[in-house]
């Protein structure tokens, strides 16, 4: 019978992240649900517990070094290792104006949580993906974060300029490949994953996606066997141009 992994997944209380925690859930695995509200993160354990799932709340805010601290030590103490990590947590931020008219606020606001954050988390689990047998590092990225795609005249992303969003998710992919490339001939795989446009709080629910759908490329790469890739941009269909 295989051993059960111990799954991190950041802004798990809702939308994507709640679906990845369900998904990894089922096929069996612990679920550690972090979340910056202890009482949104709790409701959603509640909820996959309910599911049958084995999963704990886990009051984790990315930006913020005391909590990723505590969080760490909480899982340290109660498993003694991480088999997976997903990088979740995301905000798009309040500025949807023309790249002259962003100021280094808004750029900030949204860096925290999407770049700095994930680097300070994953800074942080390191010690314990590397006690587990083959560590899984799913860093949640998006479409509008390909520089190729949205170079492209002909691409459906050709219009949307949404500066520091889209910026933070072109950051991550290199984040990505950065990690991917230090824990080269380690058992730790690092790929990102594009979910598509998912219908979510992060876009009012314009999405043409369900969180369900989004969360399977997610589910897919961080239960990799040893074969998978590493440093990869996937979605459910194939690759993603960085």
């Amino acid at each position: 019978m295989p051993v059960e992994k111990i799954a991190l997944v950041t802004g798990a209380n809702k939308g994507i992240g709640f679906e990845i925690a369900r998904q990894l859930g089922e096929r069996g695995n612990v679920i550690l649900v972090g979340a910056r509200d202890e009482v949104r993160g709790t409701h959603a354990a509640d909820a996959l517990a309910g599911r049958g799932i084995s999963a704990r709340p886990v009051r984790i805010d990315v930006t913020d070094a005391t909590s990723i601290a505590d969080a760490k030590i909480q899982i340290m103490r109660l498993y003694g290792r991480l088999d997976i990590l997903v990088n979740n947590a995301g905000i798009a931020g309040g500025f949807t104006g023309a790249p002259s008219e962003a100021t280094a606020d808004d750029m900030r606001e949204v860096y925290e949580t999407n770049v700095f954050g994930v680097v300070s988390v994953t800074n942080a689990m390191l010690p314990l993906l590397h006690r587990a047998e083959a560590g899984r590092i799913v860093n949640m990225s998006s479409h509008v974060g390909s520089l190729t795609l949205n170079s492209d005249p002909e691409s459906p992303f050709a219009d949307l300029n949404l500066l520091a969003y889209q910026s933070s998710k072109t950051a991550l992919n290199a984040i990505t490949v950065a990690y991917a490339k230090e824990l080269r001939g380690t058992p730790i795989k690092v790929n990102a994953a594009h979910p598509g446009v998912v219908a979510t709080d992060i876009n009012h629910h314009r999405g043409q996606r369900t969180p369900s759908e989004g969360a399977v490329i997610a589910v897919r790469l961080a239960l990799l066997d040893d074969a998978g890739p590493s440093g990869a941009s996937l979605a459910e269909e194939g690759p993603v141009p960085w």
